[in-house]
């Protein structure tokens, strides 16, 4: 995360002022990686399934440091976007492989687990912004470099530590159940597809606010940053603390219902501030800011939750890369239904987004026990709590 963390923040003007190509070329080539990363998961997941999760992921990133260690030799459009598509597939891919080794090593406390793991990845996230800021204010080629070889090495150290694990061997898949078993489960598709909705709330703050209090609020620029600021402590602060009692498919749901209103809540307090006084707008917006957060802490808590536990033990590979497909596609579409909604449309557009958001989380508990009807992992016993790799 403090690799990715860093080039997230330095890719656009690497590419830009290093590398030489025009916004244009670059926000083309990230978007064509971004959709062809969105089908790996499925396969990816079904061979981590069969073959064991940590070796896969820990293939996906040797994939993902070689693909960005060959951005240093890209200088022209076509061979950016045949590297970004296979850092992107690796990455989609490995993700994947990742979510049940995520259930193994979380064992009986998996909801804890997660919530720590998004609380440092945040953390991770922030740090590393504030160290790749540094670097870019010397904008020299060798200091874009350093970055990008940076977020490379990253891979190497967290292959290392992965590797410390012990193999974790697949768990058998029942006879007659079909090599893509969660294509046919209708209840997961659903819950997947609404997550997925439910997900384009996480380029609110990123996307939306930003554009939104330099045209049409009177509220200073400098609360663009001090929204990420606030959000970020926010989640590293609260995650775990939101993600109690979130043990189980019932309880999920209901956490994802709580957030649609949150969402509405939190959104309607930024669209308020147009046309307020600098100082009410700038008060309102932190308050829609913290409403919008908690709703964010409340899916999250729900999305992970779901994700496991209405999949099969001897499945989680391929359930989580269908997971991630959903998600994946709701940040493709994010900026183009936050731009429309929230900045063509204006306050209504604000409030109409808040309302999905609400329909959704009503909907959600209803899918959700329509998907949980056959508790696929009433029959697996709990996964074992992996403990250090022996010196």
């Amino acid at each position: 995360m403090v690799g990715s963390g860093v080039f997230m923040v330095s890719a656009a003007l690497f590419f830009t002022r290093s590398v030489g190509l025009s916004v244009a070329q670059v926000g083309l080539g990230m978007g064509i990686a971004a959709v062809v990363g969105l089908f790996a998961g499925v396969p990816v997941g079904h061979v981590a399934d069969r073959r064991g999760p940590r070796e896969v992921y820990l293939l996906m990133l040797g994939v993902q440091g070689i693909a960005m260690a060959a951005l240093v030799f890209v200088h022209s459009f076509w061979p950016l976007v045949a590297v970004l598509c296979v850092g992107e597939l690796a990455r989609a891919a490995g993700a994947a492989a990742r979510g049940p080794l995520v259930r193994v090593v979380g064992g009986r406390q998996l909801t804890r687990y997660r919530a720590y793991l998004r609380s440092v990845a945040n953390l991770a996230g922030s740090a590393a912004a504030v160290a790749a800021g540094f670097a870019l204010q010397l904008d020299t080629r060798s200091a874009y470099l350093t970055l990008v070889l940076g977020n490379a090495v990253s891979f190497v150290a967290c292959a290392a530590i992965v590797a410390a694990l012990p193999p974790q061997p697949p768990v058998p898949a029942p006879a007659g159940g079909g090599r893509w078993a969660v294509l046919k489960d209708r209840g997961y598709v659903a819950v997947t597809a609404l997550d997925g909705v439910m997900s384009v709330h996480h380029q609110v703050l990123l996307f939306a606010l930003p554009l939104w209090i330099v045209g049409y609020t009177d509220a200073p620029r400098w609360l663009i940053g001090m929204a990420a600021l606030v959000n970020t402590a926010l989640v590293v602060l609260l995650q775990v603390r939101a993600s109690r009692g979130v043990d189980d498919s019932t309880s999920a749901g209901r956490a994802i219902r709580r957030s649609g209103v949150a969402f509405l809540v939190g959104m309607a307090a930024m669209a308020a501030a147009a046309g307020l006084p600098g100082w009410l707008a700038t008060a309102v917006i932190v308050l829609g800011i913290c409403v919008h957060t908690v709703g964010e802490l409340w899916h999250s808590a729900g999305s992970l939750e779901l994700r496991f536990s209405l999949a099969p033990a001897h499945a989680q590979g391929q359930y989580s890369g269908l997971f991630g497909f959903g998600t994946g596609l709701a940040n493709v579409a994010a900026p183009s239904v936050l731009a429309l909604c929230c900045i063509t449309w204006g306050v209504p557009g604000w409030l109409l987004l808040g309302g999905v958001f609400v329909v959704v989380g009503l909907v959600m508990p209803v899918v959700v026990r329509f998907a949980a009807r056959i508790e696929p992992l009433a029959d697996v016993p709990a996964a074992p709590t992996v403990s250090a790799a022996p010196r």
